[in-house]
C-alpha cells in the first residue's frame, strides 16, 4: 500500500515513507525508507516538500543519525538540508552528477565509494555502485533481509529513462549485471511497490535493453542516415507518442553505445545517424 505521509512497515528493520509529488515520472511519489528502529538511517529523503520532511521526522525524530542517497535528482535527495539539520545525521552519498537536472545543494559528510558498508547493530547496508541512470547512483543491499534499495536504477511499472551525457546505456546494462552476483530477495525502488523474484526482474530488464538495442540497429539498418526524431518513430513504435519526447532520450544513449562499440556513427552538422560502415 502506497499512502502519503504515512509509515508502512515493510519488514522488522524497513519502513517505507511516500513522498506527496506523484507524476508522470516519479509514479505514486519517491520512496523514502526509514531502516532501523533504535538508530534511524534515512534512505532517499526525497524532495524538500515541508509536509514529507515533517512525516519523516514525526516518524524518526532524534533517533535518525544517518541520510544515504541513491543519488541527486530532485525527486531524491533535497530533503537531506532539512533533516540534516533538524537531527544532526551524517550524511552519506556521491556528489552531484555533472548535468542538468541535479540537486546542486547535496553535500556529503561521507562520499560513497563501491562496497562501503554502514554497519549498525540493527542492520547492515552495503553500496553498490550502479551508474547508468546517472553517473553518482548508487543502490544499496541490506544484507539481512536480502533487499535492495534501488533508487531510480529499478522501477515498479514502467523502465527507466537514461539521459546523456551522464546516463549511459552501456553503464546502465552492466549495472543491471552486477547486480546479479548479489543474493538479491526483493527490491525496495525508488517508485512505486516492493518487487519479488528479483532475479527475473533484473533479467527481464537487462533482455528488454538489449531487444530495444536490437530494434534501433534495424532501424538504422532499414532507414539508413536518420534524425532522432525519425528513428524514434521506429523504435519506439509500442510506445505512445505522447512519451516519445522522453524516449528520443533513452534512444540517444542507446545510440552512444552503440557509438562507443564502433557500431554506429553520429554525423554532428545534421545530428543525424548511420550504421558504421567498415
Amino acid at each position: 500500500m502506497l499512502e502519503h505521509g504515512v509509515p508502512f512497515r515493510l519488514n522488522s528493520r524497513v519502513r517505507r515513507l511516500v513522498a506527496p509529488n506523484p507524476g508522470v515520472m516519479t509514479g505514486p511519489g519517491t520512496n523514502t525508507y526509514l531502516l532501523g528502529d533504535k538508530e534511524v538511517a534515512v534512505l532517499d529523503p526525497g524532495p524538500a516538500i515541508p509536509a514529507h520532511i515533517d512525516a519523516i521526522l514525526d516518524a524518526a525524530g532524534d533517533r535518525i543519525r544517518w541520510i544515504v542517497c541513491t543519488h541527486t535528482h530532485p525527486d531524491h535527495s533535497p530533503a537531506w538540508q532539512a533533516v540534516a539539520e533538524a537531527t544532526g545525521a551524517e550524511v552519506i552519498g556521491a556528489l552531484p552528477a555533472d548535468d542538468m537536472f541535479q540537486d546542486d545543494t547535496f553535500r556529503p559528510g561521507r562520499e560513497l565509494q563501491h562496497d562501503d558498508v554502514l554497519s549498525t547493530r540493527e542492520f547492515t547496508l552495503r553500496a553498490v555502485h550502479t551508474p547508468g541512470h546517472v553517473s553518482n547512483h548508487f543502490c544499496f543491499f541490506l544484507e539481512e533481509e536480502q533487499m535492495l534499495f534501488a533508487g531510480d536504477h529499478i522501477m515498479n511499472g514502467s523502465t527507466v529513462v537514461i539521459i546523456p551525457p551522464s546516463g549511459d546505456m552501456k553503464a546502465y546494462i552492466e549495472s543491471l549485471q552486477l547486480l546479479l552476483r548479489y543474493p538479491l530477495k526483493f527490491i525496495a525502488p525508488g517508485h512505486g511497490d516492493i518487487m519479488e523474484d528479483s532475479r527475473a526482474v533484473v533479467e527481464w530488464l537487462v533482455n528488454h535493453r538489449l531487444k530495444r538495442e536490437h530494434k534501433v540497429i534495424a532501424g538504422l539498418q532499414q532507414l539508413g542516415r536518420v534524425p532522432v526524431d525519425q528513428l524514434v518513430r521506429v523504435v519506439y513504435d509500442d510506445v505512445d507518442t505522447s512519451l516519445h519526447k522522453m524516449a528520443k532520450l533513452s534512444l540517444t544513449a542507446h545510440l552512444i553505445k552503440l557509438q562507443h562499440e564502433n557500431r554506429a556513427l553520429h554525423h554532428a552538422a545534421d545530428d543525424s545517424w548511420e550504421m558504421f560502415e567498415i
